[in-house]
Order: structure tokens, then sequence, then C-alpha cells
């Protein structure tokens, strides 16, 4: 992925903090993951990319090193709670590390 991209971080704030790393999900608006069953659709997106559907893509966890990349919180800080529940359950069904 090219540029600048928001990013769902499931690690703790204590781990990330500490090691200075964070672990989650990428995001993007690319309009093909309309019909990706891993990506979940989380709203519309703001600014450059207003009004396009931005997805969450659940078959694609990264890690890095957020103070080396100088990442920042998203303006909206955080996602609604279901929405994230269902992005925990479709990661869920790749690494199937809960029951």
């Amino acid at each position: 992925m090219r540029d600048i991209h928001p990013f769902l971080v499931l690690s703790p704030r204590a781990f990330n903090e500490r090691t200075s790393l964070v672990i989650g999900l990428p995001m993007t608006t690319a309009e093909y993951n309309a019909d990706n069953p891993f990506a979940v659709a989380v709203g519309v997106a703001s600014g450059k990319k207003a009004g396009k559907t931005s997805y969450v893509l659940c078959h694609q966890p990264k890690s890095f090193d957020w103070r080396i990349r100088q990442a920042y919180p998203h303006p909206l800080k955080r996602l609604d709670d279901n929405r994230f529940a269902e992005s925990c359950a479709r990661l869920n069904q790749i690494v199937q590390l809960a029951g």
C-alpha cells in the first residue's frame, strides 16, 4: 500500500508503548474490496477520499514500529464497537485464536 493509510490497531496501548510496535489491520478505500469476504466496511471516508467506503482488511494483519514511521492517531480515534468486533471475528476466521 502506497501513501498514508489508516490502521486499525489491535494490540493494547501498554504493549505499543513498551515495544514501539503496533499490531493491527490496514484500511483502504479501494472499491474492489466491496466483494472481499475478509474486508469489513466501516463507514465513509473523509478528506481526500470523502464519500468513499472505508474497509478494514482483516486478511492482512501487520505490525510496524510506529515511532520510526511517525504514526499518529486517526482524527476519528476509534472504530465503533460493532465494527471492531466484526473485524476481529473475520481475522479470527483466518488465525483461529479464539473459540
